[in-house]
């Protein structure tokens, strides 16, 4: 699958040479992403990242999950990750997880790919709902729900652990119209 999302950035599943621009864009985004996300952190490595991708095409292969990279169109550098994850059949929803490098970030990218892969989760998967969970306090996430019209619920007390802590967190969800 080669998903775009304009004409700079497009969605495909990670590769084993995306490994290197994928440890750089985390390294790059520890003080952005990494204070939302436990697995961006300095110290993340070449073969954390290779396992990840190996997880995320064996859960892709199976249909358990779709966790994808975003690149840009000219260079092929890893931009971000943009996700339907956590799918729950029996009830015939999934979650929609995002995040951009630093240096790209503010530039409309999270929303693009959200509504994307938002457009591929009913389309394609056939689901019925996609959530968007994030810590009450990321607002630049919470901007990327509210920018893809996606309608708050509620506020989910201890919702979301990051960094061994319990966050109250946002829930939105997006229906197919």
């Amino acid at each position: 699958m080669k998903l775009p999302v304009n004409q700079e950035v497009y969605i495909r599943p990670f590769r084993k040479n995306d490994a290197l621009s994928f440890v750089e864009a985390v390294h790059e985004s520890v003080a952005t992403v990494g204070a939302w996300t436990d697995w961006c952190r300095q110290g993340y490595s070449l073969q954390e990242a290779e396992s990840w991708f190996k997880l995320c095409n064996q859960n892709l292969a199976a249909g358990l999950a779709y966790d994808y990279g975003l690149f840009s169109v000219s260079t092929d550098q890893v931009l971000g990750g943009i996700a339907i994850n956590q799918i729950n059949k029996e009830h015939n929803f999934g979650n929609v997880g995002y995040w951009v490098r630093q240096s790209q970030q503010g530039k409309g990218i999270a929303s693009q790919a959200t509504q994307a892969i938002t457009t591929f989760g009913f389309l394609e998967l056939k689901l019925t709902r996609l959530e968007i969970v994030v810590a009450e306090e990321n607002i630049a996430s919470r901007r990327v729900a509210e920018k893809v019209g996606a309608r708050f619920e509620c506020i989910a007390r201890n919702r979301l652990v990051i960094w061994g802590v319990p966050h109250d967190s946002a829930v939105y969800s997006l229906v197919p119209s």
